[in-house]
């Protein structure tokens, strides 16, 4: 997305929450795009037996921000931050339906890949990653914002840093740290 599309997204998100309705679908537009590219890119990662689609993933994260009407969106960063928590309930929603179906099992450990984005082989991979985040985030919050935003939102460090008003150096700081505490997490044995 063009530099200028982001500043649109900020722009028209400001407008809409101030009542200027008739933005709503020029808004509606860019952002479903957005979500669209997110759900794909956080898509790839995923084993080629999900059935959970980009296009149904972006739509059911878009009407869960919509359905938060009432919320004032600071910007398209604080936008795509709450986009990122729906996209991670989604995914985990989506893991613990698919899990029920199959077997009833347990999570299992799996390795967090070391590269930017993590590659998630099942759904019982998401779950694992959503307990691991859901552990980091009682130690260390804005480390958990940070991997949830590289990760189901997709944003760069540098955007990563925008959403959060904190530096870049600091982003990659506890991008690396996150990712060392979450390999550990989750290629520790069971106990």
């Amino acid at each position: 997305m063009s530099p200028s599309a982001h500043g649109e997204i900020t722009l028209l998100l400001n407008r809409v929450s101030a009542g200027e309705q008739e933005e709503y679908n020029r808004l509606a537009e860019l952002v479903y795009a957005e979500l669209r590219k997110i759900a794909s890119h956080v898509m790839v990662a995923e084993s080629r037996d999900h059935t959970l689609q980009p296009t149904m993933m972006a739509t059911e994260a878009y009407f869960k921000l919509v359905d938060q009407g009432s919320h004032n969106w600071q910007n398209r960063a604080h936008f795509f931050a709450v986009a990122a928590q729906a996209m991670r309930r989604i995914m985990v929603d989506y893991g613990r339906k698919r899990r029920s179906l199959k077997r009833g099992g347990t999570s299992r450990r799996v390795e967090l890949d070391e590269a930017a984005n993590v590659a998630l082989d099942s759904h019982e991979d998401v779950l694992a990653l959503d307990e691991a985040l859901t552990r980091l985030g009682a130690i260390d919050k804005r480390q958990s914002q940070i991997v949830e935003l590289r990760y189901f939102s997709g944003l760069t460090e540098e955007e990563t840093a925008a959403a959060l008003g904190i530096g870049l150096r600091t982003v990659k700081r506890e991008w690396a740290v996150a990712r060392a505490w979450l390999h550990a997490e989750l290629t520790r044995g069971p106990g």
